[in-house]
């Protein structure tokens, strides 16, 4: 969910979408398969692998959030792309909105190699819209060096007596991770629903930005390569990102912890827009992803973790440890985010965008 791994290529990928407003052409007698996706969150060499199972092209364009995904399906993406990968949450307001379209699982052949966790998911019963892609959590990274004791909750973030002087970060994003962290702080918990406890959440955020250490809003991953440089010690982050920066071994210093009170387990999902140029090449994209060996490789490459049950026996390396696969007891203390639709959706954008301004 959500990856700003590469920042030079996805800010190359973000300044060609903007001048030309669309995926660039291939040749007109080759097959495309225009894919919208978060910036470097598949491994090139798939898509090779694909281009030549299929006898197509395939042509990438990248975005940086949820909120710029939906934004430019508004403005004619709905036809203009084939493949996109919304997170679990947004999947609701995208089929409300006649973004994307159901799928037809016929085409599906490899459906079955989902674990049964990620099958009937709450967010799209039955699958109905959405293929999951990857899955992760939502958590607390920061720089032991700099930050006394072992915390454990979200009060690294929100309680100034346990961060007095360093710098810190908050993500921007679209509010969803940002008020569920301030609601399970709270005592809300992480899925609050009420308004009032949308407020409550949203003043604690403003009090936060008050605070003279706070270095502003720098989203997950670009705030975790902040913490890497040392320009501040404490970030939310992703469990994948953090994956990726041990194994290559630049942040092996920095510690990673689900708080206490609650957080958010992620799902990455494989959509088809309303008005796909090619439908079916976006089903056999999203079929050749649910492939056992391929699913392997997705996630070596990213570090997140996979949905595929059958991928499993095919992880190498970190993709084994803790910090990939929660334990037992992590996971009852995580929780999917859940959809927001129409007035709700509406009220709580509001709210978000007040806190930002």
């Amino acid at each position: 969910m959500r990856v700003l791994r590469n920042l030079a290529l996805g800010a190359v990928a973000l300044g060609l979408g903007a001048l030309f407003g669309a995926p660039h052409a291939a040749p007109a007698d080759q097959p495309t398969l225009n894919l919208f996706i978060w910036s470097d969150y598949i491994d090139p060499a798939l898509i090779t692998k694909f281009e030549q199972q299929c006898k197509c092209k395939v042509v990438e364009t990248d975005y940086e959030s949820n909120a710029e995904m939906e934004a430019k399906l508004r403005a004619g993406g709905d036809s203009q792309y084939d493949v996109v990968v919304p997170s679990s949450y947004y999947v609701p307001e995208l089929q409300d909105e006649g973004l994307i379209q159901k799928l037809d699982h016929a085409k599906l052949t490899n459906f079955g190699n989902l674990a049964k966790r990620f099958q009937n998911p709450t967010y799209d019963p039955n699958d109905a819209y959405s293929i999951p892609y990857q899955w992760g959590t939502t958590g607390v990274v920061y720089d032991p060096s700099k930050i006394k004791g072992t915390p454990t909750g979200w009060g690294l973030l929100f309680d100034p007596k346990q961060n007095p002087s360093y710098p810190f970060l908050f993500p921007k994003g679209e509010g969803r991770d940002q008020i569920g962290a301030a609601c399970a702080y709270l005592g809300y918990g992480f899925n609050c629903s009420k308004e009032s406890q949308w407020i409550a959440a949203a003043k604690l955020i403003e009090q936060m930005k008050k605070r003279p250490n706070f270095a502003g809003f720098v989203d997950e991953t670009p705030g975790l390569g902040q913490v890497k440089k040392g320009l501040a010690a404490v970030s939310m982050a992703y469990n994948g990102d953090v994956g990726q920066c041990v194994a290559d071994g630049s942040c092996v210093k920095l510690k990673y912890y689900l708080p206490k009170e609650g957080s958010e387990i992620w799902v990455d999902t494989m959509a088809i827009p309303a008005h796909a140029p090619h439908p079916e090449l976006g089903l056999e994209f999203i079929n050749f992803i649910l492939d056992a060996s391929n699913g392997a490789d997705l996630s070596n490459y990213n570090q997140y973790a996979s949905p595929n049950a059958a991928s499993q026996k095919q992880l190498t390396g970190i993709m084994a440890s803790d910090l990939i696969n929660p334990s037992e007891a992590e996971l009852k203390n995580l929780q999917f985010l859940a959809p927001l639709r129409g007035a709700k959706y509406k009220l709580f954008n509001q709210i978000w965008t007040s806190v930002l301004q």
